[in-house]
């Protein structure tokens, strides 16, 4: 970790603001910190972008069946009548707060944020101006491959980060997205397993928040129909930065 270094100690800071450094990144980072009024600053600004981007997480009411599995899972009964407490309402079982699941959603949206933004920051990406990410994941695993990053008025870049694999024989990787409302999907072309793409923005249909970009199996030379034929394989949706 090289804090004297711009890219590293943007990323440095975001991670230490998340909390996923290393055991002595994180003690360097905080001695570096006691000693550093301008790192000091970073660091404020990362807490500030994180609980906004913590705000913008809608509360979810989880259905009636989620409880049914936890309770399953957890080996507990489905019904269970719990004595009255002499003042206030019962106090709910962890798993059944809202809060708790508000609080999880947020910290969840903040770390996908942060990562793609980091990882943006470490490939030297221009951070002036307009713009929006996607991180592009397995609807199996969550695992992240793929990180989208858009310049509104500028250009698309899809960059992969982890490792893939290998693309079966006669098979082809096709990049699409579409917007929120639309019909359809719009087809962006075929993609290299480890290979970066660049698109201008005028081939998209348009930009903004929640627009959606996965990409999927297909034949050799794409899709044939115009429209995705084969499995998502990563799928994700943007948020402003």
């Amino acid at each position: 970790m090289n804090l004297q270094d711009p890219e590293e100690r943007a990323a440095a800071t975001g991670e230490y603001v998340l909390g996923t450094l290393g055991q002595d990144d994180h003690a360097a980072f905080s001695q570096a910190l006691a000693q550093s009024p301008a790192l000091q600053a970073e660091v404020y600004a990362w807490q500030d972008r994180l609980l906004n981007l913590s705000k913008r997480a809608a509360p979810l009411s989880p259905r009636a069946q989620l409880w049914q599995r936890i309770d399953a899972t957890l080996g507990a009964m489905a019904a269970v009548a719990l004595p009255p407490r002499s003042s206030g309402p019962a106090r709910l079982p962890w798993w059944q707060r809202l809060g708790w699941w508000q609080g999880l959603s947020g910290l969840a949206v903040a770390a996908s944020v942060v990562m793609a933004a980091l990882l943006v920051q470490r490939g030297g990406i221009d951070p002036t101006g307009d713009r929006y990410l996607a991180m592009l994941q397995s609807p199996q695993d969550q695992t992240t491959a793929w990180v989208v990053e858009i310049r509104a008025g500028g250009t698309l870049r899809l960059r992969p980060v982890s490792d893939m694999g290998v693309v079966p024989a006669g098979r082809s990787l096709q990049f699409w997205t579409k917007m929120p409302g639309a019909a359809g999907p719009t087809s962006l072309g075929l993609v290299k397993t480890g290979q970066a793409l660049e698109l201008p923005v005028s081939r998209l249909p348009g930009v903004g928040q929640q627009q959606l970009f996965e990409i999927t199996l297909e034949p050799e030379n794409g899709s044939p129909i115009g429209r995705p034929t084969g499995p998502i394989l990563y799928v994700g949706r943007t948020i402003a930065l």
